[in-house]
């Protein structure tokens, strides 16, 4: 059964798409651009500052759906610009510490908004 999973802890779509679908024990999580959910703002800042602002989002839609990040499977990670990579995957690292989930990374031309990263991932119970 399909269960769509929405908060207002994270940014709301900004498109014709859901923040979250749950499908046979497994969830679908969108990408997610560092915007602050209580202002609606693009995150001001470095890639540090985005990043952390991205996981604080999946944080927020994770939990709505019963999740946590122990439960994620597969990472999707776009970046406008790879020399910030390693900024990246400093922060990503410490969401991550045990039982890695798969990941691809990848530059994009362009990102909604202009940011600097998005994530999307898969989670599993």
């Amino acid at each position: 059964m399909k269960r769509i999973i929405s908060t207002p802890n994270a940014p709301a779509a900004i498109g014709p798409y859901s923040q979250a679908v749950e499908y046979n024990g497994t969830l679908y999580v969108s990408g997610q651009i560092p915007i602050n959910p209580a202002t609606g703002e693009v995150c001001s800042g470095d890639i540090v500052a985005q990043t952390e602002q991205v996981f604080g989002n999946l944080n927020a839609i994770l939990t709505a759906a019963g999740y946590g990040f122990a439960n994620v499977l597969k990472t999707t990670v776009l970046l406008a610009d790879m020399n910030d990579f390693a900024k990246m995957n400093e922060v990503y690292g410490h969401y991550f510490t045990a039982e890695m989930p798969a990941r691809a990374a990848f530059q994009a031309a362009k990102l909604p908004k202009n940011v600097g990263i998005e994530i999307e991932l898969i989670a599993a119970k």
